[in-house]
């Protein structure tokens, strides 16, 4: 046998035998995450692949936990992403660097592509987000999955048809028969892309249209939410008694990007205090109430001392006892009447399933709130993410779950109005479920890949 042919049995027989080494790209923090609950997974099967990333958008902190090898630079533009929604932001990114950096990432993808063709390893990418990773997956010659993050059909329809095109951008968002648009749908037809995952259903079946393998396999968003206690801590045997006797609990979600998170607090702030004026009127549905608890998911980036002073400003005074159990043994209590407010940047997935409903100017949050089949009202605001046409969208995208009101004074009449209503609230339940799916999604997801490649 010639040394070529010995060679090349070598490399086949290596081949078949390593593991798949999996390049991952994504284009924000909130896909970062997505991206790692999925690759958490891949790490739990049996021969699990070697993985890389490269995170398009910000410095990828979620991937350095993990100790996953980033294969190319990174940098935070001045937008923090969000250059879809403001022409200014994308020209500051610009100036910032944004074509150099994608470039650099171009030929970071190609080059790791071909060294591993080199060694002979099977190599596939898994690009998470919207079109800019798929464009980089499409064209980096290897396999590609994609998990689409950004997108879906209920932004123009709902399963009884097309929502009333109210603006300009819905009739150009759904031009072509849906919200992914024929050159997205060109690079997820591609003979290399192996599969498409959806968030929903319903973009699962508008996309089977077109020669696409696409799947629904849960929204991972949904994954990773569980709360540190069990449902008996707030029901016991008498159920019914303890409904009657516990007290009521909003959830604030202020966002997470400085300085916006502090301008969307002070807003929140004046709701809080409209909502707890109201409670103390006669005909209020909670003017027997004994109390009621806000709680404040700030997250880990913010200040918590310049949210502070924005609630001692509206009266409330510091507490040393905490009135409920969450996970944070730092959490700072306020009081007011009878009503307690808590902020804590540890115990986020606790005050998205302790609250009965939540006073929204977040993305991601707002929309893991609702797919626990709770209602949330959202206040625009100015930007760049939770904006007025940030908001108008959201509100498509989640239905009857998510309320706008236009001043954070309005929050009092529909917090009052919704609670009155029991099969409002059950017709919510059912829809925040059904938009944003089931927990599960990313060991679903993980599995696949590590099947079909």
């Amino acid at each position: 046998m010639s040394n070529v042919s010995r060679l090349s049995l070598s490399s086949n027989s290596q081949a078949a035998t390593s593991p798949l080494h999996l390049l991952v790209l994504s284009n924000g923090h909130g896909e970062d995450i997505i991206a790692v609950r999925i690759l958490q997974e891949l790490q739990r099967q049996l021969n699990p692949p070697e993985i890389f990333a490269l995170p398009l958008v910000g410095e990828g902190h979620a991937y350095q936990q993990l100790d996953i090898p980033l294969i190319g630079s990174v940098r935070t533009m001045p937008s923090g992403g969000f250059i879809y929604m403001d022409g200014r932001q994308l020209a500051r990114d610009v100036r910032g660097g944004l074509l150099q950096l994608t470039l650099t990432q171009i030929k970071a993808i190609r080059r790791w592509v071909s060294s591993q063709k080199k060694l002979g390893h099977k190599r596939a990418i898994l690009a998470v987000g919207d079109i800019l990773p798929l464009l980089f997956a499409t064209f980096s010659g290897a396999n590609y999955a994609f998990v689409g993050t950004a997108k879906s059909e209920y932004y123009v329809r709902d399963e009884a048809g097309l929502l009333p095109q109210k603006s300009k951008d819905m009739r150009w968002e759904n031009f072509s028969g849906s919200v992914y648009h024929p050159w997205e749908r060109w690079l997820m037809s591609r003979r290399r892309c192996k599969a498409v995952f959806l968030r929903d259903a319903l973009t699962t079946e508008t996309l089977k249209q077109w020669p696409i393998p696409a799947f629904y396999l849960g929204n991972p968003m949904m994954d990773g939410l569980q709360p540190t206690f069990s449902r008996q801590q707030f029901y016991s045997q008498d159920s019914q008694q303890q409904e009657t006797v516990r007290p009521f609990v909003v959830t604030l979600l202020s966002g997470s990007r400085p300085p916006e998170a502090y301008a969307n607090w002070e807003a929140i702030m004046i709701a809080v205090s409209a909502l707890m004026a109201s409670f103390q009127e006669r005909n209020s549905i909670f003017y027997t109430s004994n109390r009621v608890i806000f709680l404040g998911a700030i997250a880990p980036g913010l200040d918590s001392h310049i949210l502070s002073q924005s609630v001692q400003s509206q009266g409330w005074r510091t507490e040393s006892t905490c009135p409920i159990q969450i996970a944070d043994a730092n959490v700072l209590t306020f009081k007011k009447r009878n009503a307690y407010l808590l902020m804590t940047q540890k115990a986020y997935n606790d005050c998205l399933h302790l609250g009965d409903i939540a006073i929204a100017m977040a993305g991601t949050a707002t929309e893991q709130f609702i797919g626990l089949g709770k209602p949330a009202i959202a206040i625009p605001g100015n930007g760049p993410q939770y904006n007025r046409g940030f908001a108008e969208a959201q509100s498509r995208l989640l239905g009857s779950s998510l309320i706008l009101v236009e001043q954070s004074a309005e929050v009092a009449k529909v917090v009052q109005s919704l609670f009155k209503d029991p099969d409002i609230l059950q017709i919510i339940a059912e829809n925040g479920l059904r938009r944003m799916g089931k927990p599960g999604a990313a060991l679903r997801i993980a599995e696949y890949l590590q099947e079909r490649f």
